[in-house]
């Protein structure tokens, strides 16, 4: 009897080693397709950039781009007519092009900022609300309510701003300009309000609820809890979300083409009409003649855009790490 039944698991043996080696194979298969969608991903990127930036290259390559986009016209005031100062003045389709990107950025800092400051208080504190003091049948509405604004176009919401907003604005404080950098910005808060929000929200769910009961425990209120423990632990997340948030809104296109009022000029009052980098490219790569000097210099302020982004999400990785490590020490 012995021997029979050691016959019989001699030939399962086979059986089950067969099954084994299949069982491997797929996994091996289904981890090679994961690995190939992912550098797919990354590809993409790759080469998305590579081709802005080999087209933006010509700028400084040929030599008549070279003559009509040189850096002292993109940086430094140009005189644009005899007898008067030197000005910055974007108006690259002329007899004499006029380059300077000193107006786009000047347009593109005011409506980021204006949107930065009214999102960002209003994206954290309502996902502190919705985390730490909301009632779960609140929580349960007011989440998805807000993350909501993210599935909205961003040409409804420019549409939005455009009829509504603007009006309001120009009834309310009689601004010389209906579209300027004020609205444009308030209707970019629109947007990014939801990504600031859930972004945050997730980092304070996160905290460990072992924190909140300490502090508890030692006399502190809840709202001294929220603000003294909950937000500090959460504070890597929270700066995620607030980079996230100013790349949508560096990078956004429509609201800002529809409500700024598209005025490439040099002003600090933020109710003067203004142009952005993003609103640029949008309005005139659709009439540009490709390869000419403007076509390159539209990519140039693609480039400008990747490495705006690039260079704060570097310095906001660095400021995170250092938060994380000095989270660790003080835990330790």
């Amino acid at each position: 009897m012995q021997g029979q039944g050691l016959v019989g698991m001699v030939a399962v043996a086979p059986k089950l080693s067969s099954a084994a080696r299949r069982r491997q194979l797929r996994e091996k298969v289904i981890a090679g397709v994961i690995t190939a969608m992912a550098f797919t991903g990354i590809a993409a990127l790759v080469l998305i950039l590579v081709f802005v930036a080999k087209e933006a290259l010509a700028l400084f390559l040929d030599a008549e781009a070279r003559h009509e986009a040189s850096l002292s016209k993109m940086f430094l005031p140009q005189v644009t007519r005899a007898g008067r100062p030197a000005t910055f003045m974007w108006q690259p389709v002329s007899s004499v092009p006029k380059v300077s990107m000193i107006p786009l950025f000047i347009g593109t800092l005011k409506t980021t900022l204006v949107s930065m400051v009214v999102a960002v208080p209003v994206g954290v504190a309502g996902a502190l609300f919705a985390a730490e003091f909301a009632p779960r049948r609140l929580r349960e509405v007011l989440k998805p309510t807000i993350e909501l604004l993210a599935g909205i176009p961003s040409v409804v919401l420019g549409f939005f701003v455009l009829m509504v907003l603007a009006s309001f604005m120009q009834d309310t404080f009689h601004v010389s300009s209906r579209l300027n950098a004020l609205v444009a910005g308030l209707g970019l808060s629109l947007a990014i309000v939801p990504v600031i929000f859930t972004v945050t929200e997730d980092a304070l769910t996160a905290v460990p609820r072992s924190y909140r009961e300490a502090s508890l425990a030692l006399g502190a209120t809840p709202w001294e809890t929220a603000w003294k423990v909950v937000l500090p632990a959460a504070a890597p997340g929270i700066l995620a979300a607030c980079v996230l948030g100013f790349g949508r809104a560096i990078g956004e296109t429509m609201i800002v083409l529809m409500a700024s009022g598209n005025a490439a000029i040099v002003s600090a009052s933020l109710t003067d009409s203004a142009r952005t980098l993003s609103a640029t490219i949008a309005a005139e790569m659709g009439e540009v003649v490709v390869g000419s000097p403007h076509y390159s210099l539209l990519f140039f302020l693609g480039v400008e855009l990747f490495v705006f982004t690039f260079v704060l999400n570097m310095l906001a990785t660095t400021w995170t790490r250092r938060v994380l490590k000095r989270l660790s020490g003080a835990g330790a």
